[in-house]
């Protein structure tokens, strides 16, 4: 899609988060009016809910180039490259200091929170004239309902304010919701206020993701303190090895050691690991939680902590029409490369605008979003998916196929955890190739398709040096 339709209307950037702001550099760059539309009060907040964390990528995977060269030339220094930050450091070291670039500020407008989307005068339903209609946003801001119109959607509004529930239907536990104040969701702080009200009680964390590592360690912490404080690990997982994941063979560092932390935590009895445990039910008994699973098998804890990961927030694009995989709700053509039914990679190929338009001519989802209900998002990823979907928008082709991104390897890969050693091509990348052996998976299959020479799991390696980042 060119910007030549519609060349007096801005392109519309929903979520201010880091990679909201990053698409909004990419605009600003290219002289193309932008208007950057944030649900909170503040740039990042959904990062403002996590801002204790500590992230597993180094700085210098979680700056965008073009925000960053929007910052320097206001006198800006990024921090050190190698360097780890916290929630808050991103927040107070990247993405405030861009909230406040006059570029960035004239175009975001915070409190509005889009409610849906559509095209002017057309419903989901018309098909004639239906690109060359404007998009039309209905926002809710300052309690009022108001149209905005743009020429281009790009969404990155993120995943974090929908968690999902504890139940192992992905349906709430029967009891969960009438509990849910009893409940904690996500990744609370629990070294600080809430670390208060689980000080010397039974707790229980249900997850096996990045979440759920985050918040086992963080107890511990508090168990250093409060040794009466007992940590129940609940996982659907009848092999922990893949929440262990990479450990010192991880390119990420800190990403390796907090699945190594928790397996010697587990292995010590410092935490008491219950799988595979499908939650079933949660009732409330004596002042208890009284969690019971798909076995029959019941757990009674003081507290629970939900870290089971993120869904899409899909209502506001009923009126848009999309095509997404039907189990993982991301981007159908992305969806192979981050199945996690498939493999556990950490990263995964560069992709931009081919693999995340969508039917809607000019719409595109991005960020953590895009992952639909995948994990291992990285922040470098979304970077480069706005980088090349801008260039899409401005009508560069080359830029917007061209890759321009290298991503550290996991590490690990694979749900082939049987073996001791680290597991090979045969299960990962989509899993064993579907026509030929002369490919070592279904990505390294799919890359030899696009004529190059593999996807950069196998011995060969790659021709484009970025694919050397591929999924394993």
């Amino acid at each position: 899609m060119s910007e030549t339709r519609f060349p007096a209307l801005p392109v519309a950037v929903i979520g201010a988060g880091p990679v909201g702001l990053a698409a909004a550099a990419e605009l600003i760059e290219r002289n193309i009016p932008v208007l950057l539309l944030e649900a909170g009060d503040t740039v990042g907040a959904h990062i403002r809910r996590w801002a204790h964390v500590k992230m597993f990528s180094p700085w210098r995977f979680n700056l965008s180039r073009a925000a960053t060269r929007l910052l320097e030339a206001e006198g800006w220094q990024a921090p050190p490259a190698k360097a780890v930050p916290t929630g808050a450091e991103l927040i107070s070291g990247y993405l405030d200091p861009l909230a406040r670039h006059p570029a960035i500020a004239s175009a975001l407008l915070p409190g509005h929170r889009v409610l849906s989307i559509s095209r002017v005068g057309l419903d989901k339903v018309r098909t004639a004239g239906r690109a060359e209609r404007p998009f039309l946003l209905r926002v809710l801001a300052g309690g009022e309902e108001r149209d905005l119109l743009a020429k281009a959607v790009i969404d990155c509004s993120g995943t974090f304010s929908q968690p999902n529930p504890a139940g192992g239907h992905g349906l709430p536990a029967r009891g969960e919701t009438a509990l849910a104040g009893r409940i904690l969701y996500g990744m609370p702080d629990l070294t600080g206020e809430a670390g208060a009200r689980m000080a010397g009680k039974r707790v229980a964390v249900i997850g096996s993701g990045h979440s759920a590592i985050g918040a086992l360690l963080d107890l511990l912490k508090l168990r250093r303190d409060i040794p009466e404080t007992e940590i129940l690990w609940l996982s659907r997982r009848a092999d922990l090895r893949p929440t262990y994941g990479g450990g010192r063979a991880d390119a990420l560092p800190d990403r390796g050691a907090l699945g190594s932390k928790l397996q010697q935590a587990v292995e010590n009895g410092r935490i008491v690991a219950i799988h595979p445990f499908a939650l079933e039910a949660i009732a409330e008994r004596e002042g208890q939680l009284d969690l019971t699973g798909f076995d029959g098998r019941t757990v009674m804890v003081d507290e629970l902590v939900v870290a089971t990961g993120f869904r899409p927030d899909l209502s506001m694009l009923h009126e848009i029409r999309l095509d997404l995989d039907p189990g993982l709700e991301c981007p159908r053509i992305l969806a192979p490369l981050i199945d996690p039914n498939e493999h556990s990679c950490g990263t995964v190929r560069p992709h931009g605008a081919k693999e995340l338009g969508q039917p809607e001519p000019g719409f595109y989802i991005a960020g953590m979003k895009s992952y639909g209900r995948a994990p291992t998002f990285l922040l470098a990823t979304g970077y480069e998916q706005v980088r090349s979907i801008v260039a899409e928008i401005a009508g560069d082709t080359a830029a917007a196929v061209r890759v321009e991104l290298e991503l550290p390897e996991t590490g690990v890969c694979s749900t082939d955890f049987a073996s001791k050693a680290l597991p090979t091509g045969s299960g990962c990348c989509g899993g064993p190739p579907k026509a030929g052996p002369e490919a070592c998976c279904v990505q390294d299959e799919a890359a030899k398709a696009e004529g190059l020479a593999g996807c950069g799991c196998s011995a060969a390696k790659p021709e484009r040096p970025a694919l050397q980042a591929a999924c394993c």
